[in-house]
């Protein structure tokens, strides 16, 4: 098994891909080693000194270490867990699906909500995968859209200007009921 690796826009994250379907039209993002409970690979990753942050996407697993560990280092060590955990057939997830969290929109804002997710899927969350993270849609009211950044994209320096700059500036072109985009926590 060969599993190829990308840098990220965040220098804190590296992105795995193991050429193979990780998640695939969904994916989970681990914060802490508590939240990946149910995700072997999650929970095998987060043993290894150094990871700070998981995220599983369609087809790539990014890693985001800690400020104490360099990346030659921990690098051929998440590798080895990668291929561990392919090796031994294990299921990404384990148990029941979580239930999506709610999302605070208004029912009016039907339409307007859909051509907000048209544009997050076709243009916003293929750029984003490229890079290693996701972006997930939370709400809309009263003009302002809220996102919930993954991946390497949580905590990226570059993460605010491309929330403010380029999909804040792209969804209020096309959506004119947009007046701004912010960033929230799940």
């Amino acid at each position: 098994m060969f599993i190829e690796t990308e840098g990220t826009p965040n220098p804190a994250t590296l992105k795995f891909l193991p050429g193979r379907e990780v998640m695939g039209a969904t994916t989970a993002d681990f914060a802490s080693p508590e939240a990946a409970a149910r995700s072997p690979l999650a929970t095998a990753l987060f043993e290894l000194p150094g990871v700070a942050r998981v995220f599983l996407g369609g087809d790539f697993v990014t890693v985001t270490k800690t400020d104490q560990i360099e990346w030659p280092g921990l690098k051929p060590r998440v590798l080895g867990a990668i291929m561990e955990h392919y090796l031994a057939g294990r299921p990404m997830i384990e148990g029941e699906e979580v239930q999506a969290a709610i999302e605070d929109i208004d029912a009016a804002d039907g339409e307007i909500v859909a051509q907000i997710k048209e544009l997050l899927d076709t243009r916003v969350r293929p750029a984003v995968a490229s890079d290693g993270g996701d972006i997930v849609f939370r709400g809309f009211r009263d003009g302002v859209v809220k996102l919930h950044m993954q991946g390497a994209c949580s905590g990226c320096p570059s993460s605010r200007a491309t929330l403010k700059h380029g999909i804040e500036n792209m969804l209020r072109h096309y959506v004119p009921e947009v007046v701004a985009v912010e960033q929230v926590e799940m």
